[in-house]
This record gives C-alpha cells, sequence and structure tokens, in this order.
C-alpha cells in the first residue's frame, strides 16, 4: 500500500470562515495564486472566482490522488487557468522566480517542520514570491483536538512567526479564522533588505 505524504486526505476548509479567510488574502483577479500542498484542492477552487480567467492558480502536492481529484475539479468546472502539479514541496517547487503573487500553505507548515521541510520550502517560496508578494500561513491553533493534528505538533503564532521570517520574510498581521485555525500574512522582502 501507498505511503502517505503527512496530512494527505485532510482539509481544513470546511473548518475556516471563508469571508474573513479571503478577506484577508486580498485576491484580485489577474494574479497568480500557488497552493503549496493543496491536497484536493478545495482553496484553490475556491480562489478561482477571486482571481478570475486572467489570473493564474497552481496547486502542489506530492499527494497523487490529491492531484487527481484537483485536476478533475478544475476540469468539472472549466477552469483552464489552474495547473495541478505532483511534486515534493520540502525539495523543489517546480515554478519560475518571481512568477508568484500569493502562496498559500494551509496547515501545512507544521507537517513540513516534522520531516525538517520548513526551510527549504520557506527558501522556495521565496524564489517563486514576486517582490512584496503575500505568503498565506493557516494552521490549527495550539489547543487541543479534534480537529486538527496532535498538539504535539501544532505551532503557535509565534513560532510560525519564528519559523518563517528568517527565510526573508515580514510579517504583516494574524487573524482568527474560525474557532480551530488562524491565519498570518507576511510580506516577502526585497533581497536587498534580507538580514
Amino acid at each position: 500500500m501507498e505511503k502517505l505524504p503527512p496530512g494527505a486526505g485532510r482539509s481544513s476548509f470546511g473548518l475556516i470562515d471563508r469571508k474573513i479567510f479571503f478577506d484577508e488574502l486580498q485576491l484580485v483577479s489577474g494574479i497568480s495564486l500557488l497552493d503549496l500542498g493543496c491536497g484536493r484542492g478545495e482553496y484553490a477552487i475556491a480562489a478561482a472566482k477571486f482571481i478570475g480567467e486572467e489570473g493564474r492558480i497552481y496547486g502542489i502536492d506530492l499527494w497523487e490522488e490529491g492531484i487527481a481529484a484537483l485536476r478533475e475539479q478544475a476540469a468539472a468546472k472549466g477552469l483552464k487557468n489552474l495547473t495541478a502539479l505532483v511534486s515534493d514541496i520540502s525539495k523543489r517547487v517546480p515554478l519560475n522566480n518571481r512568477s508568484i503573487d500569493v502562496c498559500l500553505m494551509a496547515t501545512v507548515l507544521h507537517d513540513l517542520v516534522e520531516v525538517d521541510g520548513a526551510g527549504k520550502t520557506l527558501d522556495e517560496v521565496r524564489r517563486v514570491l514576486t517582490p512584496g508578494g503575500l505568503l498565506a500561513i493557516l494552521e490549527f491553533k495550539k489547543v487541543e483536538g479534534p480537529p486538527g493534528p496532535p498538539l504535539t505538533i501544532r505551532l503557535a503564532p509565534e513560532e510560525v512567526n519564528q519559523i518563517v521570517t528568517p527565510h526573508g520574510f515580514m510579517e504583516r498581521r494574524g487573524v482568527e479564522v474560525g474557532p480551530y485555525n488562524y491565519l498570518m500574512t507576511f510580506s516577502a522582502r526585497e533581497f536587498s533588505q534580507r538580514r
């Protein structure tokens, strides 16, 4: 039997307040969005209505079954601007430098920390984001579940900040997006401004 990547098959999409979430992302027509560790792509599919046909959406995950489901759903909805790719984001993000305006990591960072892949992934995100681009990280609050992962691998906002900022990002803000989750947004600093 195929070993699934950490977190495969589970999505936080049904748990969040979508209005607050999408208001925070401020998605506009014509931008490019990357949904990293997208699973079946519920966030990517929902973002399509904000980005429109002029924009581009990329969903990347190591879970082949999830990517197949995303491709199927995108085709059924007629989304020609959505590209779904199978790739190990802890090694390389198969996109061009400075080609993405917004990168979303929805309940993915804690899994990357567990497999010691967060640093490399964040460096790759920094590479593909445009200067000033937005990194949005959704995580489960650091309280006992369910829903969500075990408390031992959950990340508090301060921990997310400590993990993300050394890779060329500056925290913008954090908000609650429902009873179980919070969203933190970061701006990609200019390369000359990196510490």
